[in-house]
Formats: C-alpha cells, sequence, structure tokens
C-alpha cells in the first residue's frame, strides 16, 4: 500500500464539514425524519379506510378518516422540511423542533391513560429533542456561510 494521501474530490471538503454538525443535532434530524414517515404511513392507513384505525367519532375531525388523512400529511410535511432544515443548519428546523416536541408533550399527556407505555416513551423522546435543540443552540454551520 502506498504512503500517499488519496486525492481530495470535489465537495469533499463540504462533506468534512458535514461531520462537525453536533450529534445532538443529528439525532434531532433523525427523529423528526422517522416522525414524518411514520405520520405518512397512517395517512394511507386513514385514506384507505383501514381497520387498523381506532374509533376517532370523538375526536377532533369525527369520523372522517379523510380529514384524519390530510392532517397527519400536514404533520408529517412539517416534521420532513423541519428535519432537512435542521440538518442545512438552518433555524427553521429548531423551531418546528420545538413545536413538535410541544405537540407531543401534549398529545402524551392527552393519552396517557388508554396507552401509557406509548405516551411515556413519546414524552422521553419529545424531551431529548428539547435538549438537544437547547444543548446545541449556538451551532451554525459554517459552509453555509462562507458560500
Amino acid at each position: 500500500m502506498s504512503s500517499q494521501a488519496l486525492p481530495a474530490r470535489a465537495g469533499s471538503s463540504q462533506m468534512l464539514a458535514a461531520l462537525s454538525r453536533p450529534g445532538w443535532l443529528t439525532f434531532s434530524a433523525v427523529v423528526l425524519f422517522a416522525f414524518g414517515c411514520v405520520r405518512v404511513i397512517s395517512a394511507l392507513y386513514y385514506f384507505a379506510d383501514s381497520v387498523r384505525i381506532n374509533n376517532l367519532t370523538a375526536g377532533a375531525f369525527g369520523n372522517h378518516l379523510f380529514l384524519w388523512g390530510l392532517w397527519d400529511l400536514l404533520i408529517a410535511a412539517l416534521a420532513i422540511w423541519g428535519g432537512w432544515s435542521l440538518l442545512s443548519g438552518s433555524t427553521f428546523g429548531r423551531v418546528i423542533g420545538y413545536l413538535w416536541a410541544g405537540l407531543v408533550l401534549i398529545e402524551s399527556f392527552m393519552i396517557i391513560g388508554p396507552a401509557p407505555w406509548f405516551a411515556f416513551s413519546s414524552m422521553l423522546l419529545a424531551v431529548l429533542v428539547i435538549y438537544a435543540l437547547s444543548l446545541t443552540s449556538g451551532w451554525k454551520d459554517q459552509t453555509q456561510s462562507s458560500a
């Protein structure tokens, strides 16, 4: 094997700069991506009038599953957009991350009676995202400002 350094590729400095992103910020972005994907799947269930859906007649949209599906698609789009924005170092992703965590906390308190394990795990995830976003609040992407 040769002891020469590998030739630099175009864009490799940008890839290396992306590795300088704090791990907690990447964790928050991955959680938002995962949440968005799960909400897209649940929206498909709503649109298909699946039997896997709970009785939602007492919910905000009643038994109108199409509206529940649109709601889930809206939340999924915001979560995926927020995760992408977090990875690019934008403030919009932080705002969406905080809003997402707040909504998850509120929703968890509302479902703690019928689904305590799910509610507790959702609360824990939301608290970790809030911690991650607040811990990395001073980080700025240096590649965005120099370009």
